[in-house]
C-alpha cells in the first residue's frame, strides 16, 4: 500500500510539473505565428515594418487567433484542436505566398473579382510556379515552427479541457473590444497617412485598391474584405461633385447636352458623373488637328512587348517604323487584373478599367458611344477589329461591336488553326496576311480604320513552342538565355509580320495613305526580373519594368520624339485629333498627347504615378524625386485627389453604364432642340400668313 501511494504520489507531483496545454497559451502562439507570417511579407514586399499599419495587423490577427482558438478549444479531442490551429497557421501561410508570388509574376494581388480568369490562368500556372524567389518561401517558417512544435512539444503537455460556457462568453467580449479598438484604428487621425490615395476606412469598405488595402490590413484582412466585397457589393456613398462650368474659352466646339443634361438631371445615379464630366477642360484645337484626316489608319496592339523590340539589326520592320515615325520615350503599359483585355479597353475608350476586376469581360454587355470605332464610324469609315485567337481569354465578340466595330473577326473567322492546349500560339505572319487581304479587299470606296490585336508574343518563353524555337538558335548564339532568346524569337515573328503589312500597304498603293500605331498591352511578365535584365539595361524598379513602345507612323511624316509620359489611355483622344474626328474631350480620362493642356504624367493601375520630377508610390504614399525640386504635400494630395476622382469616375461609369445612358440623353436633347427650332419655324410662317398687310410691307 505504501509503495502504490507514493507511486500516485510521483505521478501527482509529475502531473504538477507538467506545462498546460492552456487556451491563453495556443491563443499568444498562434497569434505570435500569424503575426509572424505578416512581417515576413511586409519585409518582402518593402512595406514599412513600424508603422501604424503594422500595429492595425497585429491587432487583426489577435482577433483571427482568439476567434480560432476558441473554436479549437470547444473539441474534447487534443489531435482535433491541435488540427485546426495548424490548418489556420497552413492556410494563412499558403495564402500569403500565393499573394506574394501573384504581385511579383502579374503585378496584382488575388481577387474574387477576377476568378473568372482562374481556368485561364491555371495554364500557365508552370510559369508562375517557376517565378517564385527563393525568399518567398519564408513564410512558411512560422507554419513548420507550430507544426514541430504541436507534434513534438505537446507531448509533455496536459490538455486542460475548456469551461466551454463561461469562457466562451468572455473570449466574445474580449473580440467584441478588440473589434472595436481595430475600428478605431480606421478613423483616429494621427493613425491616419494624408498622402494615401484612398482612406483606410474607405479601403474597408470597399478594397478596390489592393496594394493600399493589403499593406495597411494584411494579406488575410484583404481577402476577407474581397471576399465580401465580392459576395455583397458596396456602392459607397459619393462626395457630391458640383458642376463648374470651364472658364477657359476654347476654338474646340462641343455639344451644350452635356451641361444642359448635368444641370436637370434628379436621378442621384447619374448626377455626380453628370457633373463630372461636364466640368473637364475641353482640350483645344492644335498645330496637329487633321494632319492626317481622311487616311486610313491601322492600330497593333503587341502582345507583350517591351523597350527591347527596338532593336534595328534584330528586328528591322518595327525599327523603320520607330525611327521613322513618332515614338514617345516615356511610354508605359500599367498591368492591372486581366492585363490584356482591361489594357485593350482602356485605350478603345480613353478609361481606366476597373483595378480588381476583368472590366471588359463582367460589364461586356456595355456600350461606348465615345469609344474609337465609333468615332471613326461617325466620320464615314469602314471600321474592322480582329483578334488570332479565339474567345477563351475575352469574349472580344460582344466588346468589340459593343464600342463601334463593324466587324470583329477572330482565329476562327479568319481560318486560322489554333491548337488545343496552351503556349502553341497562332502566326502573327499569317494573321497580318489575311487581316491585310480583308482590309485592303474592302471596295466600298471608303478609308478603313481596323485594330488588330497580336498573339505569337504571349507567354511561355520556358517552354518549347513553334515559334519559340523557330529563331532561337540565332539568339542563343548571341549569347541570351534560352528563355530570352524563346521570346525574341517570338518578337522576330511579329516584327516579319510588320514587315508584310508595309508590303502589302506598299504594293497596293496604300502605305502613304495610311496612319499605323503600335504600342504594347503590357511587358513580357512572363519573363522574370533576371531574364528582363538580359534585354533591358536601365533599371527595372518604380515600374520602370513596364516601359513600352508607343510609335505613330506614316510614311510622309518627319521622324520626332516626345518626352512627356504617357500610356494607352491617351491613344483613342490623340487619334482622335490627328484625324480631326468629332469628338468631346471632355469625355475621356486620357488626353491628346499632342495638346499643349496635356499633363505629362502616367498613371499606375493602383493609383500610383510618375512624371520627369518624381514617382509616387500609392501602395505606401512614398515619393521618390528624380531632381532637385520637389513637391509640396498641399501639391502631392492634389494630384493624388485628381488620380483617384478619375479613377472612381471611370468605375462608377463603366458600373452603370453610364455612356448608353448619356448617349440616350443626348440623342433626346437634340431630338427636342430640332423638335423646337421646327416648331419655331412653323409660328413663324403661320404669324407671317395671318398678317398678310405686313407681310406686303415687309
Amino acid at each position: 500500500m505504501e509503495n502504490k501511494k507514493e507511486i500516485m504520489d510521483m505521478e501527482k507531483n509529475e502531473n504538477k510539473s507538467l506545462k498546460k496545454d492552456s487556451f491563453i497559451f495556443n491563443l499568444f502562439f498562434i497569434n505570435i505565428c500569424l503575426f509572424a507570417i505578416e512581417i515576413i511579407f511586409r519585409f518582402l514586399n518593402d512595406f514599412e515594418i513600424f508603422s501604424y499599419a503594422t500595429l492595425r495587423i497585429f491587432l487583426s490577427t489577435f482577433i483571427i487567433s482568439l476567434l480560432f482558438t476558441l473554436i479549437s478549444f470547444l473539441t474534447k479531442k487534443k489531435w482535433l484542436k491541435n488540427t485546426i490551429l495548424l490548418i489556420l497557421v497552413f492556410f494563412y501561410s499558403i495564402y500569403t505566398w500565393l499573394q506574394i508570388g501573384f504581385i511579383n509574376y502579374l503585378g496584382v494581388y488575388i481577387s474574387f473579382h477576377t476568378s473568372s480568369q482562374f481556368g485561364a490562368v491555371k495554364d500557365y500556372i508552370g510559369d508562375f510556379l517557376l517565378s517564385f524567389k527563393w525568399t518567398y518561401y519564408l513564410v512558411f517558417i512560422p507554419f513548420i515552427f507550430a507544426l514541430s512544435f504541436y507534434i513534438l512539444g505537446l507531448r509533455k503537455r496536459e490538455y486542460i479541457k475548456p469551461n466551454i460556457g463561461l469562457n466562451t462568453i468572455k473570449a466574445l467580449i474580449v473580440i467584441f473590444i478588440s473589434m472595436l479598438i481595430y475600428y478605431s484604428t480606421l478613423i483616429i487621425p494621427f493613425m491616419q497617412n494624408d498622402l494615401q490615395i484612398k482612406s483606410n476606412k474607405k479601403l474597408f469598405i470597399n478594397p478596390d485598391v489592393p496594394t493600399v488595402a493589403v499593406n495597411q490590413f494584411g494579406v488575410m484582412v484583404f481577402g476577407a474584405l474581397d471576399l465580401k466585397s465580392f459576395i455583397f457589393p458596396v456602392q459607397e456613398e459619393e462626395e457630391a461633385f458640383k458642376f463648374e462650368e470651364s472658364q477657359q474659352p476654347v476654338n474646340r466646339e462641343v455639344s451644350p447636352a452635356l451641361m444642359d443634361i448635368a444641370k436637370d438631371e434628379t436621378n442621384k445615379k447619374y448626377t455626380n458623373l453628370n457633373n463630372f464630366f461636364a466640368s473637364q477642360e475641353v482640350t483645344d484645337y492644335n498645330e496637329y488637328t487633321g494632319m492626317f484626316e481622311g487616311k486610313n489608319v491601322i492600330i497593333i496592339l503587341m502582345e507583350s512587348v517591351n523597350e527591347a523590340f527596338i532593336n534595328e539589326e534584330f528586328f528591322p520592320n518595327f525599327y523603320k517604323l520607330y525611327s521613322e515615325g513618332w515614338h514617345w520615350e516615356n511610354n508605359y503599359s500599367p498591368r492591372n487584373s486581366c492585363a490584356t483585355g482591361n489594357n485593350e479597353f482602356s485605350a478603345m475608350t480613353g478609361l481606366y478599367s476597373i483595378y480588381n476586376t476583368c472590366t471588359s469581360n463582367v460589364y461586356k454587355d456595355n456600350s461606348y458611344f465615345e469609344a474609337i470605332f465609333n468615332l471613326f464610324n461617325n466620320k464615314g469609315y469602314t471600321t474592322t477589329s480582329m483578334h488570332d485567337f479565339v474567345e477563351w481569354f475575352y469574349k472580344r465578340k460582344t466588346i468589340h461591336p459593343n464600342m463601334g466595330s463593324m466587324k470583329y473577326y477572330n482565329a476562327n473567322n479568319l481560318d486560322i488553326e489554333t491548337a488545343s492546349y496552351y503556349g502553341e500560339w497562332p502566326s502573327d505572319e499569317e494573321f497580318f496576311e489575311k487581316a491585310m487581304d480583308i482590309v485592303l479587299n474592302d471596295n466600298s470606296g471608303k478609308p478603313f480604320m481596323t485594330w488588330l490585336t497580336t498573339v505569337t508574343t504571349h507567354q511561355p518563353y520556358t517552354n518549347n513552342s513553334t515559334y519559340g524555337e523557330l529563331y532561337k538558335a540565332d539568339f542563343k548564339a548571341k549569347g541570351y538565355s534560352n528563355a530570352v532568346s524563346r521570346y525574341f524569337s517570338k518578337l522576330k515573328v511579329l516584327d516579319n509580320a510588320i514587315g508584310i503589312m508595309l508590303d502589302k500597304l506598299k504594293a497596293a498603293g496604300k502605305l502613304d495613305d495610311t496612319v499605323i500605331l503600335l504600342t504594347a498591352d503590357h511587358y513580357p511578365y512572363g519573363l522574370n526580373r533576371n531574364y528582363i535584365s538580359e534585354m533591358i539595361k536601365h533599371d527595372l524598379n518604380d515600374y520602370e519594368i513596364e516601359r513600352t513602345p508607343f510609335v505613330i507612323y506614316n510614311s510622309t511624316m518627319s521622324p520626332k520624339t516626345f518626352s512627356e509620359y504617357s500610356s494607352y489611355l491617351n491613344l483613342t483622344p490623340t487619334i482622335a485629333n490627328l484625324m480631326n474626328l468629332d469628338f468631346d474631350p471632355r469625355l475621356y480620362m486620357g488626353k491628346d498627347l499632342l495638346s499643349k493642356e496635356y499633363t505629362s504624367r502616367v498613371v499606375f493601375a493602383d493609383g500610383s504615378w510618375k512624371n520627369e520630377l518624381a514617382y509616387y508610390n500609392a501602395s505606401n504614399s512614398k515619393i521618390t524625386y528624380y531632381k532637385e525640386d520637389a513637391y509640396t504635400p498641399e501639391e502631392i494630395q492634389q494630384i493624388n485627389n485628381e488620380v483617384a476622382l478619375q479613377i472612381q469616375m471611370s468605375t462608377n461609369a463603366i458600373k452603370n453604364n453610364y455612356f448608353k445612358y448619356l448617349e440616350e440623353k443626348i440623342t433626346e436633347y437634340n431630338s427636342k432642340l430640332q423638335q423646337d427650332v421646327e416648331e419655331d419655324v412653323t409660328d413663324n410662317s403661320v404669324d407671317a400668313s395671318s398678317n398678310p398687310e405686313e407681310k406686303t410691307e415687309n
